[in-house]
């Protein structure tokens, strides 16, 4: 079992991207620190000093699935302040619709992935039916009213 993740203790900037396929919306797992999943967000992640919000979610995006995005606008913004495994964290998100750029990834329906960190995540296609059949949440807060 990998170390429990907690939130840094400073805020962070992140974007998310929203790939679609009709209902359907790609989406990395979260897990809680018994391994289970307890819900799902959009790929994407924090933003570098100097990085340009775009040039953060193509980066991202690079990184964890190694595809090309083009970005459909406009850009939505999340204030985030949750509490993960007894740790406060707070995230300021910027959410973009994404086109994949590589079709065999929408013809995936669960995959792995590896974050910048080295830890292996899976990600998959689902609706918002489909999560609220499992009892996962959709991550961050807020997301929802942007769907």
């Amino acid at each position: 079992m990998s170390a429990v993740w907690t939130p840094p203790q400073q805020i962070r900037v992140k974007v998310l991207g929203l790939a679609r396929q009709g209902e359907r919306l790609l989406v990395a797992e979260v897990t809680g620190s018994d391994g289970r999943v307890k819900g799902v967000r959009p790929l994407g992640g924090s933003i570098d000093f100097g990085e340009t919000r775009e040039e953060a979610l193509h980066r991202e995006f690079r990184e964890e699935l190694g595809c090309a995005i083009a970005i459909r606008a406009p850009w939505h913004a999340l204030e985030n302040l949750f509490d993960h495994e007894g740790a406060r964290g707070h995230e300021i998100i910027f959410v973009a619709a994404v086109e994949l750029l590589d079709e065999a990834l929408h013809a995936a329906g669960r995959f792995s992935f590896t974050e910048s960190t080295g830890e292996t995540c899976q990600a998959g296609w689902y609706s918002l039916a489909d999560l609220e059949a499992r009892g996962w949440a959709l991550y961050p807060v807020g997301l929802a009213e942007i769907l």
